[in-house]
């Protein structure tokens, strides 16, 4: 385990049925395999010591003394490894048999766990060999904990509870590992033996994704494979890791062999602490859960899956589209209302030429076309000021012209340098004053203007921009209302891009496309002399990739600053180096903790995601909050 991270494996071995020898060999030929691969949980299928498909053998004593010595021997070679092992197996217990997970930890037997819901329908007739285990837990030869309600918590780490539940017991409408989370397990094992007919396998997958994120946890399942006797069924060796609604990764069918997954025990932790309508136990129906120690190592390790670098844009691009054309929508449909509600005749927005101004232009446009109302009632105001470039400046205007809205162009230039005048501001000091002058210049212009034009003034700030307070307070900060408020930068870009991909029309698409290509600024300083774009927010501020995977670790899970570091440092090796990552994690905390003020009168916006910072829902934040404690750690971790 490191950093909050278990790694798990799910493994089908090679397999004979009723040929325990053979098959404990191979379970301890991948136990030596997951060890080399640092593995800290394995779970092998249901009766995997004799094989599932053993029927009226399970009967003969001697399979099951036999299974029985095997596990001992499986245990024994476990001694000095940093490993929770759990295998299925038949045990006799008071004259009744039972199919058990068994838990071994550095050559001991923990505990067993026995199935509790025994299919006996279909191609299923377990009821014919096995009893339905119980909750209740007592002794197995008066030194095994024997009982389904069984915790295995990781010595060191409180998050790291390990329960199971074999088959069967995934597929009933109350699943005993529904207690078992609401009694602190994080991690659910479950040694299977699902059968393989046409269309079963999504529905399995499901099921157990779907299960991780009922429970908040992770979920690693172990199917019988292709060794089992295929007398009237197949297997497939599906093993499958969930982590909290989402697939880690799954096993190629009909195939034996080993899965990995690292499932985040501090993400599940986070998500239960958050929510209220997880409900846990209260500390009498707790007490009748039995809590076994097990020791892991914390190992220095790099992740088997590399964190997401973007995780606020889907990898994949037919759910990106599907995902775009959603948010697009939840955007226009929140403006719609608000148009009604306030019978406003027309929306006012600021074009600059710029993503942002962009995206919330075309958000306008589908709110309109949602409400049948004429393009030429968006009033969109261009306002060359100092630092317009041609490029942003042509962008704007050809969009506008384009789209067949209504376009106004006022200079701010001439009142700016009166105001410059009036407050006593030498024009050529190029300061924060000198910026802001122009930013909220603009927003004067726009605020009256939509007076004059019974209109609302549409914000185009996005997230990213506001959690990091790159705004000018009562300037660009403000509107009437925000329709990307909680869209971060990096979504900001694939919006417009599926834009100008689906649009239709060439002529807009590449216009769009200009936009794409323009680098980002808020164009407040002059050009340099080619006239290009000299303030380039990213050199100042630091990458949005970056800022926006900070964001979505911070505030969607509260992680501690080591964690995010470490993190970045996995998911962006080769593209930042650790000083530059901490450079600008530095600045992203110096920076969210000291913006909160603009952040607290943030003007409506819809929400769009998971991650959001409206002060009256997603951020409830003091504006006075100190972050050195935060600071201290990263400083730390320098030494």
């Amino acid at each position: 385990m490191y950093k909050g991270f278990v790694r798990t494996a799910a493994v089908t071995p090679e397999l004979k049925v009723g040929d325990v020898e053979y098959n404990c060999e191979r379970i301890i030929e991948y136990i030596k395999k997951a060890e080399e691969r640092q593995v800290d949980v394995v779970v092998f299928p249901e009766l995997s010591i004799t094989g599932y498909t053993c029927s009226d053998l399970f009967l003969q004593t001697a399979l099951t003394d036999s299974a029985l010595d095997g596990l001992y021997k499986i245990a024994e070679s476990t001694k000095g490894k940093a490993m929770l092992v759990t295998v299925g197996l038949p045990v006799i217990h008071n004259c009744k048999l039972y199919n058990v997970a068994a838990f071994i930890n550095d050559g001991k037997i923990l505990g067993m766990v026995p199935k509790k819901y025994i299919p006996n329908y279909s191609e299923f007739y377990e009821m014919r060999h096995f009893n339905e285990g119980f909750e209740k837990v007592c002794m197995f030869k008066d030194e095994i904990p024997f009982g389904m309600n069984l915790l295995f918590k990781c010595s060191g780490n409180e998050k790291l509870k390990v329960a199971a539940e074999i088959c069967e017991d995934l597929w009933v409408c109350a699943p005993p590992s529904i207690s078992h989370a609401k009694a602190g397990a994080t991690i659910i094992l479950n040694l299977s033996a699902s059968d393989e007919v046409a269309g079963k396998a999504s529905y399995r997958r499901d099921l157990v994704v779907g299960q991780s994120g009922r429970l908040v946890s992770g979920y690693v399942y172990a199917g019988a494979g292709v060794g089992e006797s295929t007398t009237d069924l197949v297997f497939s060796g599906h093993n499958i890791i969930g982590e909290n609604g989402s697939l880690v990764c799954e096993s190629e069918r009909f195939t034996n062999g080993m899965i990995i997954g690292d499932i985040d025990v501090d993400k599940f932790a986070a998500e239960r602490r958050r929510m209220n309508t997880f409900k846990v136990f209260t500390e009498e129906a707790a007490d009748e859960y039995k809590v076994i120690d097990f020791t892991l190592e914390e190992r220095d390790r790099q992740l088997e899956r590399k964190p997401v670098k973007h995780p606020f844009v889907p990898s994949s691009i037919e759910y990106r589209n599907e995902r775009c054309e959603e948010i697009l929508t939840i955007q226009a449909t929140g403006l719609k209302k608000r148009m009604e509600h306030t019978g406003a005749k027309t929306a006012v927005i600021g074009i600059s030429g710029g993503l942002d101004s962009t995206l919330a232009l075309m958000v306008i446009v589908k709110c309109f076309k949602l409400m049948n109302k004429d393009l030429s009632d968006i009033v969109c105001v261009t306002m060359p000021g100092f630092g317009t470039t041609d490029r942003t400046y042509d962008n704007a205007v050809n969009l506008v012209r384009n789209l067949g809205a209504t376009l106004k162009e006022i200079s701010i230039k001439e009142a700016a340098e009166l105001h410059f005048k009036d407050i006593e501001h030498d024009i050529n000091n190029h300061d924060v004053t000198y910026e802001n002058v122009q930013a909220r210049m603009r927003t004067l212009y726009l605020m009256n203007l939509a007076n004059k034009y019974s209109g609302l003034v549409i914000g185009t700030g996005d997230l990213s921009e506001l959690v990091l307070g790159w705004a000018t307070y009562n300037g660009d900060h403000m509107s009437m209302y925000g329709v990307n408020t909680s869209i971060p930068k990096t979504l900001v870009r694939h919006l417009v891009k599926y834009y100008a991909d689906t649009c239709k029309e060439d002529t807009l698409k590449d216009i769009l496309y200009s936009v794409l290509d323009t680098p980002v600024s808020p164009e407040l300083l002059p050009p340099d002399e080619n006239g290009e774009i000299e303030q380039k927010t990213e050199d100042l501020v630091g990458p949005y990739e970056l800022h926006d995977f900070f964001m979505y670790y911070i505030l969607r899970f509260g992680y501690r600053p080591g964690k995010v570091y470490y993190l970045a440092n996995e998911a962006f090796a080769g593209e930042y180096t650790a000083e530059i990552i901490m450079k600008w994690l530095k600045t992203f905390y110096r920076r969210f903790f000291a913006q909160q003020f603009k952040r607290s009168c943030l003007p409506d916006g819809p929400k769009v995601g998971t991650v959001a910072i409206s002060p009256r829902g997603d951020l409830r934040m003091p504006s006075d909050a100190c972050v050195s404690l935060w600071m201290k750690e990263l400083e730390g971790l320098e030494k």
